[in-house]
């Protein structure tokens, strides 16, 4: 089991004080300071900075709270496989960016799982938290749009994507294949947040043109996927979406997609895993059941 110094150590720092990692531990002040004290004797180090009023980590603190998250996340998931037995066959942690085609993903997580007597537990959030996750093990595996910026974990190429322009199925551009992009400024467009990755996408690839997205007609931008595209089927503007993120509104024809000419708007999802992470085959099978899923829904 993780020694109790440590869990001490995770409290003060999850709390951010002394005084709350005592109240949830049901100890005193002075017995969680003689617990972090004790650690200190034990690595002969400091783990706290004490020349600052907030509570902040030195070098080696970092160090020691990094492997006790590792130590405690690996008793868990012995924890968790010891009780899969008579229960599931074994618990699964996998996180998400917050991605446009979410429900792909958990249908494809959710296609397999049953049958393998697998427990999913999924986790949202930003890449930096989901890493985070990873390194304190977690995490079995996130999804993500893009390539991390980081040699530390394996990233295994789930698909490659593309963005359309996205118009009513009412719109004179509803018949035809591709637009230009003088023809795409005359538009309204229905963006989302320039927070977005399709956003960024959009931008990156019109700043190759010598064009920003000021230069077009944009009348709102809106965080919800499902927002733009009910506001697109209803004929209140245009979009540029990923294709997957629509694909079963494609299908429907409640909309139609469109190659934007002359802009390359191709990105690729990956799915990012420690290192040792021995389940290659159960990841190959997510990214069969991940394909299968959207060309069923193309």
């Amino acid at each position: 089991m993780i020694d109790s110094k440590l869990k001490t150590l995770l409290a003060v720092y999850e709390q951010n004080s002394f005084t709350r990692a005592a109240e949830i531990l049901s100890l005193t002040q002075p017995a969680v300071s003689q617990q972090i004290q004790k650690l200190e004797e034990i690595y002969g180090c400091r783990i706290f900075e004490r020349t600052r009023p907030e509570l902040m980590l030195t070098k080696e603190g970092e160090l020691i709270v990094r492997t006790a998250y590792r130590i405690r996340a690996i008793e868990e998931e012995m924890k968790q496989e010891i009780l899969g037995r008579k229960t599931v066959g074994r618990v699964l942690l996998a996180g998400m960016t917050h991605l446009p085609e979410s429900d792909l993903v958990t249908a494809a997580l959710a296609s397999f799982a049953p049958e393998r007597g697998i427990l999913l537990r999924i986790t949202t959030a930003d890449e930096d938290q989901l890493q985070e996750m990873l390194d304190h093990r977690e995490l079995d595996f996130y999804v993500a749009e893009g390539k991390a910026d980081t040699d530390r974990f394996r990233q295994i190429p789930m698909d490659t994507d593309e963005l359309l322009l996205i118009v009513p199925a009412s719109h004179p551009l509803s018949g035809k294949k591709s637009v230009s992009i003088d023809r795409l400024q005359k538009e309204k467009l229905i963006l989302r947040g320039s927070d977005m990755s399709a956003h960024t996408l959009f931008a990156a690839a019109l700043e190759k043109n010598g064009l920003k997205p000021q230069s077009f007609h944009v009348i709102m931008e809106i965080d919800s996927i499902r927002a733009v595209k009910d506001l697109v089927a209803r004929g209140f503007g245009c979009s540029v979406l990923p294709k997957s993120a629509c694909s079963e509104e494609l299908k429907q024809k409640k909309i139609f997609g469109l190659r934007i000419r002359n802009l390359s708007f191709e990105r690729e999802r990956y799915i990012v895993c420690r290192p040792d992470y021995d389940q290659e085959e159960l990841l190959q099978e997510i990214i069969r059941a991940y394909r299968r899923i959207c060309q069923d829904r193309t």
